[in-house]
């Protein structure tokens, strides 16, 4: 898969796996990695599918209408790149935390839905449940901040409740920080995400 690694200050810390929205680049997400753990080591990776030109992680049917079968194969795609990615670099495969923004946290919540211990946290900028009628696997003690707009016109409130209940029922410890903004990921949100961070791996 396409991507970048950046070496980071402190080799203790986490690695933030960083996964783009819709049309997205292996870069877009760098700065808010640097914003949310400065030290810490960075791996962004490209989608491999392509939507009009537009790289995405999986395919989808309609807006919000995702291609389970694609998904799935995906996900599985990504959970393989990473454990190949973390022999590559060095770094700890167990110390992953996923920061994803739209079609990027959809792809970094189906590694949870789908793989036990494929992270040890989440950052999930306005994330639509990604698949449902799955049994989750066991995510007690790894920690989920969702980011959601209560005027988002591609995920509504009520999806985001659905996906902190579903990952709260699987054990997950889940913060949800709203914003009175559509599906835009806003420097307040950033901001929120990054004092999540500290209170839970720094």
């Amino acid at each position: 898969m396409r991507h970048l690694f950046e070496q980071g200050t402190n080799p203790q810390d986490p690695v933030l796996l960083l996964l783009h929205g819709t049309g997205g680049t292996e870069r877009d997400l760098l700065p808010v990695a640097r914003r949310i753990a400065p030290a810490s080591s960075v791996l962004s990776v490209r989608g491999n599918v392509l939507e009009n030109g537009m790289p995405r992680f999986f395919r989808r049917l309609a807006e919000g209408v995702f291609d389970e079968e694609d998904l799935v194969f995906r996900t599985g795609e990504l959970h393989e790149f990473l454990d190949q990615a973390a022999a590559e670099y060095g770094f700890d495969r167990k110390s992953l935390i996923a920061v994803g923004y739209s079609n990027g946290a959809n792809i970094a919540g189906s590694l949870l839905f789908h793989y036990p211990k494929a992270l040890s946290g989440a950052i999930l900028h306005h994330p639509m449940v990604p698949r449902r009628g799955v049994q989750l696997p066991d995510l007690s003690g790894v920690p989920c901040f969702i980011g959601a707009g209560s005027n988002d016109p591609i995920c509504s409130p009520q999806e985001t409740e659905e996906l902190e209940a579903l990952l709260s029922g699987a054990g997950a410890p889940v913060t949800v920080h709203w914003e009175r903004f559509g599906h835009q990921l806003t420097s307040s949100e950033v901001e929120a995400a990054a004092a999540w961070y500290r209170a839970n791996f720094a």
